[in-house]
């Protein structure tokens, strides 16, 4: 069964940082390509960045892009996403999952079964 747990969220000031971690389970990681997807409540999920399987391709969306950076360890299986000098607009529920593009198709929401439960950021002025 596949299973994504996100962590690393919580409360920062704008400027601020955090890393975020997506452990995955169920599923051959380092065989595919992954990103990372935001919510606030009311709107639609969002890409914000993908990497491909190997991690040399990294692709943000353009709201995100020089702040934020994706990584991944895939002997731990483990997505990262650093973001540095976050915004109020920033704060929203960050989940990460598969996808099966890279570039900027990969920022679109995968039609996924699996999601977790995500981790939410939450930037103040």
């Amino acid at each position: 069964q596949v299973q994504l747990v996100e962590s690393g969220g919580g409360l920062v000031q704008a400027g601020g940082s955090l890393r975020l971690s997506c452990t995955v389970s169920g599923l051959t990681f380092g065989d595919v390509s992954m990103g990372w997807f935001r919510q606030v409540p009311g709107k639609e999920r969002e890409g914000v960045s993908c990497i491909d399987w190997g991690g040399s391709i990294d692709t943000y969306a353009k709201s995100v892009e020089g702040r934020f950076a994706i990584s991944r360890d895939n002997a731990k299986n483990t997505l990262y996403l650093q973001m540095n000098n976050l915004r109020p607009e920033d704060t929203a529920m960050y989940y990460c999952a598969p996808v099966a593009f890279i570039g900027t198709r990969g920022l679109e929401v995968p039609d996924f079964n699996y999601w977790g439960q995500g981790t939410q950021v939450t930037v103040s002025l």
